[in-house]
C-alpha cells in the first residue's frame, strides 16, 4: 500500500473514531438506550452519516473524474442471500444483548473504555470460528 493511501486510511479513520465518541456512540449505555427506544439521538447520528455519505456517492463521481488515489471509481456488488440474513440477525441479537457495535468499540478503547477488550475479543473470536466453519473462502483467497 502507497503512503498515500495510508495516509488517507489514517485520516479517515481519525475522523470516524472521533465522529464515533463525539457523537456518544462508544458508550454501550446510550447503545443501549437508543436500542430501548428510550434516546433517539443515535438515530440523527446515523440519519447525519447517511446522508452525508449519500451526497458523497452521489455527487463525487460527477465533479471528479477519478478517485483520488485509484484509477476508477468502484462499484462493489452485493447480494441479498440467507446467509446475509442470518448473519444479520445474529449480528442484532448480540449488539442488543450488549450494546457494542465493533466500529464504536474500537474507538471506546481509544477513549480508554478498557471493558470494550472483551466484547471486541468476543467478536474476534466469533468471527475466527465462523471463518473456520464456513464452506465460504476468504476474501482475496483463490477459490
Amino acid at each position: 500500500m502507497k503512503i498515500s493511501s495510508l495516509a488517507c486510511v489514517l485520516i479517515a479513520g481519525i475522523l470516524f473514531g472521533f465522529g464515533l465518541s463525539y457523537a456518544s456512540m462508544i458508550s454501550p449505555e446510550v447503545v443501549l438506550s437508543f436500542l430501548r427506544f428510550e434516546d433517539f439521538g443515535l438515530l440523527w447520528v446515523l440519519g447525519a452519516a447517511s446522508f452525508v455519505t449519500f451526497l458523497t456517492y452521489q455527487l463525487v463521481p460527477r465533479v471528479m473524474s477519478k478517485p483520488l488515489l485509484e484509477s476508477v471509481f468502484g462499484v462493489h456488488p452485493s447480494e441479498m442471500s440467507r446467509n446475509t440474513l442470518v448473519g444479520a440477525a445474529i449480528f442484532g441479537i448480540g449488539w442488543g444483548i450488549c450494546g457494542v457495535c465493533p466500529g464504536p468499540a474500537i474507538a471506546g478503547l481509544g477513549a480508554g473504555n478498557w471493558p470494550l477488550a472483551i466484547t471486541l475479543a468476543s467478536v474476534f473470536a466469533g468471527a475466527f470460528v465462523q471463518g473456520r466453519i464456513s464452506d465460504v473462502p476468504p476474501v482475496g483467497e483463490d477459490q
